[in-house]
């Protein structure tokens, strides 16, 4: 043995992990498939610009020793996520606040706007059995039709009445005139972008990029002690029972030579003829002066064995499928699983972190 830690992927969870491996005194070795760091959160420079390759990445916690933990390796901004909605030219503020109840309904006062919520949310009554259900039950036919029916099911491929509740359960519902997507009290971008961070946290850690851990499984795993794997469970047992199904994403991206396309960093387009579901202008995201900008539309996609997984669809048959290869990997000893592709689970940022860290809590002492 070479090494106390086989790390499989470079991203947010697998550097985490290496930093807190490193820092109890263990040597790691970090392989990654890809020919960059950090995961799905890798930013480029474009035109001076810094473009967030893989879609809008927003670091927003209230988990204070998560926060604590990052701002050791990276100076935040400030950002404050504002989306806008467009459906069809007319705009909506997001997330759902007295400025969207304004521009829905003409009302001015939250008593107003609770009203006709709850006059339409009379809709449904007892426990919504869809997607389509839940939302009208949280925020009525109006706002269901114009700004979540569409986007979500160009999201997902799928009717909203086919999507179960859970998804749609806690959509933010604000009585306020409060255009701040994120109820978390820390927010921002590191100015540096992404990998910058991501390498602080890996320091002198030994990466090899372009490095398929499937390739020679078991030479990778001859090279180290332990073996923390964050890719997807499926595969690490060569799809035993099956393939766990994803959502995936297309981005078009190109440079205008013009210095402001759209005035916010992110606009969601919630109708069905819109092919994309948003437009990322990146320079907002540090409040760029640039002479150009750059922008990205992101295109949901159907995903096949091979593409690159982004969302895990969790409906009961997934589920249920996870479970078993949850259980062989309960009986691993050697080997380790974390991250949103090892644990099948949609994870913000700051809850990988958190995942991370617990779990270097526990094994390195």
């Amino acid at each position: 043995m070479i090494y106390d830690y086989l790390i499989v992927g470079c991203g947010l969870f697998g550097a985490t992990f290496a930093h807190q491996a490193t820092a109890a005194g263990k040597t790691c070795l970090i392989i990654e498939k890809s020919h960059h760091i950090a995961g799905h959160i890798h930013s480029a420079k474009v035109a001076d610009i810094d473009v967030h390759v893989f879609g809008a990445h927003i670091f927003h916690t209230g988990n204070e020793r998560v926060w604590a933990y990052v701002n050791q390796f990276a100076t935040f901004n400030r950002f404050t996520n504002a989306p806008i909605a467009n459906y069809k030219g007319k705009i909506y503020n997001l997330p759902f606040n007295m400025n969207t109840f304004y521009q829905m309904w003409g009302v001015t006062t939250p008593a107003e706007a609770l009203a006709k919520l709850e006059e339409q949310r009379a809709e449904v009554q007892g426990e919504p059995a869809n997607l389509e259900e839940q939302a009208i039950k949280l925020v009525g036919r109006d706002i269901y039709e114009t700004l979540i029916k569409d986007y979500t099911e160009k999201q997902w491929g799928r009717p909203c009445k086919d999507l179960p509740a859970f998804i749609i359960r806690r959509l933010p519902v604000r009585l306020i005139f409060d255009n701040n997507y994120f109820n978390d009290p820390h927010q921002g971008i590191p100015v540096d972008g992404y990998d910058a961070m991501v390498q602080a946290m890996l320091g002198d850690t030994e990466v090899r990029l372009d490095t398929d851990y499937f390739s020679d499984q078991a030479y990778y795993d001859s090279l180290a002690d332990k073996v923390l794997y964050t890719g997807p469970i499926d595969q690490f047992y060569n799809y035993r029972f099956g393939y766990l199904e994803y959502r995936s994403l297309r981005f078009e991206t190109e440079t205008l030579d013009q210095p402001n396309y759209q005035g916010n960093a992110v606009i969601n387009y919630t109708d069905a003829d819109t092919p994309y579901t948003r437009i990322i202008e990146h320079k907002h995201f540090n409040f760029g002066k640039q002479a150009k900008t750059v922008i990205t539309r992101e295109y949901p996609a159907e995903w096949q064995p091979g593409d690159e997984p982004y969302y895990p669809v969790n409906n009961a048959a997934n589920q249920a499928l996870f479970e078993r290869y949850k259980q062989l990997a309960i009986l691993e000893e050697k080997v380790f699983f974390g991250g949103r592709l090892a644990e099948y689970k949609y994870y913000n940022m700051d809850q990988v972190i958190d995942s991370a860290l617990h779990l270097g809590d526990q094994i390195n002492g």
